[in-house]
């Protein structure tokens, strides 16, 4: 049976992951293991947000809101305008009330002592998610975004209020470098058949697990096919503002650009396979000359049964 690991974050990853569990049910295969991006997270009105681990785990049980794309469906944001009322928060980062429940529960479990770990795996329990989430790492590693003219803001800042209009020099994150993986990622990826890497934000989504002291040197390690899912398709970006932060750090936005970015394991990089999309069909040859397997399949996440499809192709890879 198929033991897969998927490193994933954001929306984008989200989507994927409720493809892999759909995939991997009708295999018959173990139950899954995510590990979720932590860089985006941070402390606001003295809780303890993870935005891509919430957005993940309410896409699993069902409860997010497909519109926005992120937070709870049906939520309510009375809390958020007393808030605002007292001028404490950010008013261009908007908290639902259901949201604030996670939030919340999340903080004082973490202020009774518990990790990051535990406490993800204490809000699993809530829903039956037929996926095991695990945090990149334990330890507060958010991201921030130095900009050209010298300042540097907490990367949400800079992509919800300031939509990254401001030019980026870079991407940090404090404190990686005396990080550690979160208990059971070595783990899971040596007892891996395959892992997956996401189609989601290759420079804060992907990059910042990658970071992690341990990580990138376990893929390296592992058994397992390492299989990436290209964010880019025909050129672009699917969602959000990946093509700012491909710029910022000198990659084009194409999908050979990107696995070029990851790079083939034959050749020190990450990738065994690289999925791209029918529209960039043409970068198939281009990626090939990378040492890596290029894959051509429809890539628009359209539904679950689309996005299952693609982690069939990921798989067959």
């Amino acid at each position: 049976m198929t033991r897969v690991v998927v490193l994933a974050g954001g929306v984008g990853g989200a989507k994927f992951t409720l493809g892999v569990r759909d995939a991997l049910v009708r295999r018959g295969a173990p139950e899954p293991t995510v590990v979720v991006n932590t860089g985006d997270d941070l402390w606001l009105s003295g809780v303890r947000l993870q935005p891509d681990i919430d957005s993940i785990l309410y896409a699993l049980a069902g409860v997010n809101d497909t519109q926005r794309g992120w937070g709870r469906a049906g939520d309510t944001e009375r809390v958020n305008e007393e808030l605002q009322a007292w001028g404490a928060g950010w008013p261009w980062f908007t908290l639902g009330d259901l949201d604030l429940g996670t939030h919340l529960a999340r903080t004082g479990w973490l202020r009774d002592g518990a990790s990051p770990t535990e406490v993800l795996e204490r809000l699993s329990r809530r829903w039956p998610l037929g996926i095991r989430m695990l945090p990149m790492t334990d330890t507060e590693v958010d991201t921030r975004v130095v900009l050209d003219d010298g300042r540097d803001m907490h990367f949400q800042e800079w992509w919800t209020r300031y939509r990254a209009t401001l030019e980026p020099v870079r991407f940090d994150n404090p404190g990686i470098e005396v990080a550690a993986p979160a208990p059971g990622i070595a783990e899971a990826i040596a007892a891996a058949d395959v892992v997956l890497i996401a189609p989601s934000n290759p420079v804060v989504s992907i990059g910042p697990i990658l970071r992690v002291p341990g990580i990138r040197e376990a893929l390296a390690a592992a058994s397992a096919r390492v299989i990436g899912v290209s964010p880019i398709i025909g050129g672009r970006v699917v969602r959000g503002m990946a093509d700012v932060c491909l710029a910022a750090i000198g990659v084009e936005t194409s999908a050979s650009a990107v696995a070029g970015h990851y790079g083939a394991r034959s050749a020190g990089g990450l990738l065994d396979a690289w999925l791209i999309a029918e529209e960039d069909a043409d970068a198939a040859v281009s990626v090939e000359g990378l040492g890596m397997r290029a894959v051509v399949a429809p890539l628009w996440m359209s539904d679950v049964a689309a996005s299952a499809a693609i982690v069939e192709a990921a798989l067959s890879a």
